[in-house]
């Protein structure tokens, strides 16, 4: 039998106003995550004066926050992403975090648990992380916490 469908409306800010699409999703569809990380493991040329993500470590970095996320319980609530070019690579490992936007650079294996206890778990940034002008933010440096989802014995 095939699944049941239902209409979604999203509304999405445009330069010139607002735009209006429509969906048809499968109600078996998955949930939304409530976070996605998008960790950057863009690889360039060695010669590039630039560096890139991959070669600072972006696939250990990102393995890191797929083990992390699933140690706390939260696989199927947050995604880790591969992405590519964050047109940030002097900053790189390069990390975004959505939906507030924050950009963190340098991350290391290191700082993945950090990240996900502070500002996955907690809701507040970690600061010593973050990228520079960041003014989308206006200044906020938390979001929503998630908790950590109770054991389902």
């Amino acid at each position: 039998m095939p699944p049941e469908f239902c209409h979604i409306e999203v509304n999405c800010v445009a330069g010139l106003g607002r735009i209006t699409s429509r969906a048809l999703v499968a109600s078996t569809a998955m949930a939304p995550f409530e976070r996605h990380l998008f960790i950057c493991v863009n690889e360039r040329a060695c010669s590039s004066p630039k560096g890139c993500c991959f070669s600072k470590g972006g696939k250990d970095v990102r393995d890191a926050f797929k083990k992390a996320l699933a140690a706390v319980k939260l696989k199927g609530v947050v995604r880790a992403n591969n992405a590519g070019c964050l047109d940030i690579c002097e900053a790189g490992v390069a990390v975004v975090v959505y939906p507030e936007q924050v950009w963190y650079g340098g991350v290391t294996v290191a700082d993945v648990d950090e990240i996900v206890a502070q500002h996955i778990i907690g809701g507040e940034f970690v600061q010593r992380l973050m990228l520079p002008n960041q003014e989308h933010l206006a200044g906020v440096l938390s979001g929503p916490a998630l908790g950590v989802p109770a054991d389902e014995n």
